[in-house]
């Protein structure tokens, strides 16, 4: 098999059966953490959802954490949930007082539909916010870096 160029690795290439094959988990379980918004798949009109190289690492990182950590879904909900999405993509203060991730919640920015907001027209599967946080340590680091400025 090819080593995927670094470059590509945001690149939706595995159907939801190798995603899952490589995680080690089945089709249903991906694509439960789908519907709580853990993962968000590339889906091309008319074909099956598909998924990234960085997504397949997101998938491993997080059940590291659910299998041996003991961590919940919700848990990882609100860990993800801490990430300053505002700062990272930089949004304008007049838009943070009509977002609910600003706004402080136990969800992923990713997981609301932003009407009228900076995000409102962003493709969250191409954010720097979701794109960013591929492993544990990059979430460690973002939200310790965060905590050290309040």
């Amino acid at each position: 098999m090819a080593t995927i160029n670094q470059t590509d690795n945001n690149t939706p290439v595995y159907s939801i059966s190798a995603a899952a094959k490589l995680v080690g988990i089945s089709v249903h379980t991906m694509r439960m953490y789908e519907k709580e918004g853990l993962i968000i798949p590339f889906k091309p009109k008319g074909r099956n959802r598909l998924y990234s190289y960085n997504d397949v690492e997101r998938l491993k990182c997080m059940r590291v954490h659910i299998k041996e950590k003991k961590i919940s879904i919700n848990a990882i909900k609100t860990i993800y949930s801490f990430l300053p999405c505002w700062k990272i993509i930089d949004c304008p203060e007049e838009d943070r007082e009509n977002c609910e991730a600003y706004a402080g919640s136990d969800l992923p920015c990713w997981m609301y539909n932003q009407k009228n907001s900076f995000c409102k027209d962003l493709d969250c599967r191409t954010c720097e916010v979701y794109l960013s946080f591929k492993n544990c340590d990059q979430i460690k680091d973002e939200i310790n870096k965060h905590l050290r400025r309040l």
